[in-house]
Protein backbone atom coordinates (compact mmCIF):
# COMPACT_ATOMS: atom_id res chain seq x y z
CA UNK A 1 0.00 0.00 0.00
CA UNK A 2 1.27 3.12 -0.98
CA UNK A 3 2.48 6.54 1.93
CA UNK A 4 -0.38 8.18 0.32
CA UNK A 5 -3.01 5.82 1.52
CA UNK A 6 -1.35 5.92 4.82
CA UNK A 7 -1.07 9.46 4.87
CA UNK A 8 -4.81 9.93 4.01
CA UNK A 9 -6.28 7.49 6.66
CA UNK A 10 -4.17 10.19 9.08
CA UNK A 11 -5.65 12.37 7.99
CA UNK A 12 -9.35 10.73 8.12
CA UNK A 13 -8.60 10.11 11.64
CA UNK A 14 -7.56 13.37 12.61
CA UNK A 15 -10.24 15.12 10.43
CA UNK A 16 -12.91 12.68 12.19
CA UNK A 17 -11.61 13.64 15.92
CA UNK A 18 -11.69 16.85 15.93
CA UNK A 19 -15.25 16.22 14.30
CA UNK A 20 -16.14 14.40 17.28
CA UNK A 21 -14.66 17.21 19.90
CA UNK A 22 -16.48 20.11 17.69
CA UNK A 23 -19.47 18.49 18.19
CA UNK A 24 -19.00 17.89 22.03
CA UNK A 25 -17.70 21.41 22.80
CA UNK A 26 -19.16 22.92 25.95
CA UNK A 27 -21.34 20.10 26.38
CA UNK A 28 -21.73 18.59 30.04
CA UNK A 29 -22.20 15.03 30.64
CA UNK A 30 -26.28 16.14 31.12
CA UNK A 31 -26.38 18.13 27.83
CA UNK A 32 -24.85 14.87 26.56
CA UNK A 33 -26.86 12.15 27.81
CA UNK A 34 -30.06 14.50 26.80
CA UNK A 35 -28.79 15.20 22.92
CA UNK A 36 -29.15 12.12 21.05
CA UNK A 37 -28.49 13.90 17.89
CA UNK A 38 -24.65 14.32 19.40
CA UNK A 39 -24.31 11.07 21.16
CA UNK A 40 -25.68 9.61 17.43
CA UNK A 41 -22.52 12.08 15.47
CA UNK A 42 -19.82 11.60 18.02
CA UNK A 43 -20.97 7.95 17.59
CA UNK A 44 -19.94 8.15 13.72
CA UNK A 45 -17.37 10.26 14.18
CA UNK A 46 -15.67 7.32 16.33
CA UNK A 47 -16.59 4.72 14.22
CA UNK A 48 -14.64 7.05 10.99
CA UNK A 49 -11.31 6.92 13.45
CA UNK A 50 -11.64 3.44 14.42
CA UNK A 51 -12.56 2.21 10.59
CA UNK A 52 -9.10 3.97 9.42
CA UNK A 53 -6.70 2.98 12.64
CA UNK A 54 -8.30 -0.61 11.53
CA UNK A 55 -6.69 0.02 7.86
CA UNK A 56 -3.47 1.24 8.90
CA UNK A 57 -3.23 -1.74 11.35
CA UNK A 58 -4.13 -4.12 8.53
CA UNK A 59 -2.56 -2.43 5.40
CA UNK A 60 0.57 -0.82 6.96
CA UNK A 61 1.16 -3.15 10.65
CA UNK A 62 4.83 -1.48 10.48
CA UNK A 63 3.47 1.30 10.65
CA UNK A 64 1.42 0.85 13.63
CA UNK A 65 4.18 -1.10 15.28
CA UNK A 66 6.33 1.70 14.94
CA UNK A 67 3.98 4.39 16.18
CA UNK A 68 2.98 2.69 19.99
CA UNK A 69 2.09 5.92 20.86
CA UNK A 70 -1.30 5.80 19.19
CA UNK A 71 -3.20 3.27 20.84
CA UNK A 72 -4.25 1.45 17.43
CA UNK A 73 -6.33 -1.38 19.48
CA UNK A 74 -7.81 0.11 21.89
CA UNK A 75 -9.25 2.96 19.39
CA UNK A 76 -10.31 -0.31 16.50
CA UNK A 77 -12.41 -2.25 19.63
CA UNK A 78 -14.19 1.29 20.40
CA UNK A 79 -15.17 1.22 16.54
CA UNK A 80 -16.14 -2.08 16.93
CA UNK A 81 -18.37 -1.42 20.30
CA UNK A 82 -19.94 1.07 18.79
CA UNK A 83 -20.83 -1.08 15.31
CA UNK A 84 -22.24 -3.90 17.01
CA UNK A 85 -23.36 -2.77 20.61
CA UNK A 86 -24.60 0.61 20.03
CA UNK A 87 -27.02 0.50 22.47
CA UNK A 88 -24.76 -0.88 24.93
CA UNK A 89 -22.47 2.52 25.30
CA UNK A 90 -22.21 3.96 28.28
CA UNK A 91 -22.71 7.44 27.25
CA UNK A 92 -20.46 9.48 29.95
CA UNK A 93 -17.95 7.15 29.12
CA UNK A 94 -18.05 8.49 25.06
CA UNK A 95 -18.01 11.97 26.17
CA UNK A 96 -15.27 11.21 28.39
CA UNK A 97 -13.34 9.78 25.49
CA UNK A 98 -14.10 12.39 23.31
CA UNK A 99 -13.09 15.28 25.86
CA UNK A 100 -10.24 13.51 27.17
CA UNK A 101 -8.66 11.06 24.56
CA UNK A 102 -9.49 12.56 21.31
CA UNK A 103 -7.77 16.02 22.10
CA UNK A 104 -4.57 14.28 22.83
CA UNK A 105 -5.41 11.59 19.89
CA UNK A 106 -5.26 14.81 17.68
CA UNK A 107 -2.03 15.99 19.15
CA UNK A 108 0.45 12.90 18.35
CA UNK A 109 -1.46 12.94 14.76
CA UNK A 110 -0.14 16.39 14.47
CA UNK A 111 3.48 15.14 15.56
CA UNK A 112 2.96 12.10 13.52
CA UNK A 113 2.21 14.45 10.35
CA UNK A 114 5.01 17.10 11.32
CA UNK A 115 7.59 14.11 11.42
CA UNK A 116 6.70 12.41 8.37
CA UNK A 117 7.01 15.96 6.94
CA UNK A 118 10.44 16.20 8.25
CA UNK A 119 11.39 13.24 6.24
CA UNK A 120 10.17 9.52 7.20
Amino acid sequence: MSADRLKEYLDQMRSAALLACEFAAGMEQDAFLSDVRTQMAVGMALVLIGESASRIMIQHPDFAVDHPEIPWSKIKGMRNFVVHDYYELELPIVLDTVKTSLPMLVSQLDSLRNWRAQGE
